[in-house]
């Protein structure tokens, strides 16, 4: 590879390195179970208060969620969780901290937030937004219990 960068960009290269956040397996499943508790708990927070201030807030609109997101979290986010610690597992120790997620996982997360800011933005209605709150929230809250679990293992 030195020849392709020459000596000094190979010296470049190993300075930058030691700016590296690298960081422990045991870190990032820790990293990755507090992203998917902290976003979770945001969005049950940020869906109960909306709900709160609805004039007409119903509680089936917070059972609903609960519920669709029970089923979001068993069928797809679970899945989406086990390839995520397998994949961290398979990291040395030394990796850096941006790893926790891959770039796919990066973009998707991207996605959401980029979706979120358009859904707050338009004119659906109040309780339909409650409703993917507490969906989107409690599944990703309940299947954080799989990256703390392994977590906790080690």
């Amino acid at each position: 590879m030195g020849f392709l960068i020459g000596v000094d960009g190979v010296e470049m290269l190993k300075g930058i390195a030691r700016f590296k956040p690298a960081v422990r397996r045991n870190t990032l499943l820790l990293s990755s179970a507090c992203l998917w508790t902290v976003i979770g708990l945001l969005l049950l927070v940020k869906g109960g208060y909306r709900w709160y201030q609805l004039p007409d807030s119903h509680p089936l609109i917070i059972a609903a969620g609960i519920l669709a997101g029970s089923i979001k979290s068993f069928w797809i986010l679970d899945k989406s969780a086990r390839r995520g610690i397998d994949r961290i597992l398979n990291f040395a120790d030394g990796t850096c901290l941006g790893a926790v997620y891959s770039s796919k996982t990066w973009l998707l997360v991207l996605c959401m937030m980029s979706l979120g800011v358009i859904l707050r933005n338009s004119s659906f209605p109040v309780q339909l937004l409650c409703f993917f709150y507490f969906t989107i929230g409690w599944a990703l809250l309940l299947s954080s219990r799989l990256a703390w679990k392994e977590w906790l293992k080690r």
